[in-house]
C-alpha cells in the first residue's frame, strides 16, 4: 500500500525556534505573534515556539503565543531532563519535544555517556512529561549517524513509556533522499509511533530529504520559512508544501497563497532577505526572457511553469533582455499600448539585445518606449 495514501501530512513549522536559532537572528515578540498568526491562518498544523529552559524571558514570549489561542498546536524543544519539562510546564502548552542524542558520535564525544545511559535518560525524561499529561514528541538527535538498531531499541522505550512520535533527526544535513527514505522505512516497518522528519540543507538537499521521509512512512515534517536555520538552514515550509502539492499530489490543506507575504517578513524580521531567485517564493522565479520560453508562456503558462505563480501569491513576469524573442518584444508593446505599425520589430529586438549585453541587464518599460520613439 501507498504510505501516502489517505494520510493527512501534518507540517511542524519550527521557524520560532529553529528559523531563530540562525546565526545572528532575533525575532521579538510582536515579530513572533504575527509570524504565528500568519502560520496559524495558513493552517500550519503545529509551531515549535522556542526552549522555555532559555529563561524567563523566553518562557514569557511562549506563554504570549499560548494566550493567542492559536488552532494549530504549540510545542517546546527541551533536553530530556526533567527541569527543561518543568520550564515548559509553566509556559502553558500541552506539548513538548525532548531532544536527545542517540548517534555514537554524540553519545560518546558530545555527552561522555554510553548508549544504555541515553535509553534511561529517556525513561526518566518521557515518564515526567507523561506524568503530567504533555503531549510528546522524543527528538532523535543526530539519528542519521545512529545506529538503527538502537533506535529501534528507544523507539521500544518510547512505546513502553507512552510517547506520542519520534523525530528523525538529520541533524547535520548528511543524508541523501535514498538514504533517508530507506532509513525512515527502515524505523516505520518496526515501531506503531508516529513518525517525525527533521532535515538539515547543509548538502542541498534538505526539501528533498522531507519528502523522502514522508513517503517512507512519516506523518509529522519539521519546516522553517525559507528555510531558516543553523548552518544552511533547514527544510522551507514553502518548498515542501508545494513539492508535496505538485510532485506527491498531496494537498496539506495549506493556503498557499500567502507564502510570500509571510516569506518577505520572516526575511524582513530576520534581517536574512529573500533571494530572487529563491524556490517557490523568490521575485523573479517566474521571469521568462528566453524567446524559446517566453512564446511557450504566451501560448499556454503551462508550458513553461510547473504551478500558477497566483498560488503562492506571486505574479509573472515577461523579462526583455539579451535571450528575448519577438513574441515576447510584441506583447510587451501590446501591454504598454504601442501601435505595432509604426514600429520594426525585428530591428528593435535587435536594439533590445544590444543594449542588454552592453549593460548586462533587461531593459525596463522607459527604455523600450524611448527605444520605439527613436525607431
Amino acid at each position: 500500500m501507498d504510505p501516502l495514501e489517505n494520510k493527512q501530512i501534518v507540517i511542524d513549522d519550527t521557524t520560532l525556534r529553529d528559523g531563530e536559532q540562525t546565526a545572528g537572528v532575533v525575532f521579538n515578540l510582536d515579530e513572533k505573534k504575527r509570524i504565528a498568526r500568519m502560520l496559524d491562518d495558513i493552517g500550519v498544523g503545529e509551531l515549535e515556539c522556542g526552549i522555555p529552559a532559555m529563561g524567563k524571558q523566553e518562557q514569557a514570549s511562549i506563554r504570549a503565543l499560548v494566550d493567542l489561542g492559536l488552532n494549530a498546536r504549540l510545542i517546546t524543544w527541551n533536553r530530556a531532563v526533567i527541569s527543561d519539562i518543568q520550564a515548559s510546564l509553566k509556559t502553558g502548552v500541552q506539548a513538548v519535544d525532548i531532544s536527545l542524542s542517540v548517534s555514537d558520535q554524540h553519545i560518546q564525544h558530545k555527552l561522555g555517556k554510553s548508549r544504555g545511559w541515553v535509553k534511561e535518560q529517556l525513561k526518566v525524561a518521557l515518564g515526567f512529561a507523561k506524568k503530567h499529561d504533555l503531549y510528546v514528541s522524543v527528538g532523535g538527535e543526530d539519528a542519521s549517524r545512529a545506529d538503527l538498531n538502537f533506535l529501534v531499541e528507544l523507539l521500544h522505550v518510547a512505546e513502553n513509556e507512552g510517547a506520542d512520535r519520534f523525530r528523525f533527526c538529520d541533524t547535520l544535513g548528511i543524508l541523501d533522499p535514498f538514504a533517508t527514505y530507506e532509513m525512515v522505512k527502515y524505523l516505520r516497518d518496526r515501531t506503531w509511533l508516529d513518525l517525525e522528519v527533521h532535515t538539515h540543507n547543509d548538502l542541498g538537499m534538505a526539501t528533498a530529504n522531507a519528502i523522502a521521509g514522508i513517503r517512507a512512512g512519516a506523518q509529522f515534517v519539521n519546516t522553517t520559512v525559507n528555510g531558516l536555520g543553523e548552518r544552511a538552514g533547514n527544510a522551507a515550509l514553502e518548498e515542501v508544501v508545494m513539492a508535496l502539492k505538485h510532485a506527491c499530489d498531496i494537498d496539506p490543506e495549506i493556503d498557499t497563497s500567502r507564502f510570500v507575504e509571510i516569506s518577505r517578513f520572516v526575511g524582513q524580521a530576520s534581517q536574512h532577505p529573500v533571494s530572487d531567485w529563491k524556490a517557490v517564493v523568490g521575485e523573479k522565479v517566474f521571469s521568462h526572457e528566453s524567446g524559446l520560453h517566453a512564446d511557450g508562456v504566451i501560448k499556454n503558462p503551462r508550458n513553461y511553469e510547473g504551478f500558477d505563480p497566483a498560488e503562492v501569491g506571486l505574479q509573472r513576469h515577461m523579462v526583455l533582455g539579451k535571450h528575448s524573442g519577438s513574441h515576447g518584444l510584441r506583447q510587451r508593446l501590446e501591454q504598454l499600448h504601442v501601435d505595432l505599425q509604426g514600429v520594426d520589430v525585428d530591428a528593435l529586438l535587435n536594439r533590445v539585445r544590444k543594449i542588454s549585453q552592453t549593460h548586462k541587464r533587461a531593459i525596463d518599460d522607459m527604455e523600450l518606449l524611448q527605444l520605439c520613439q527613436v525607431a
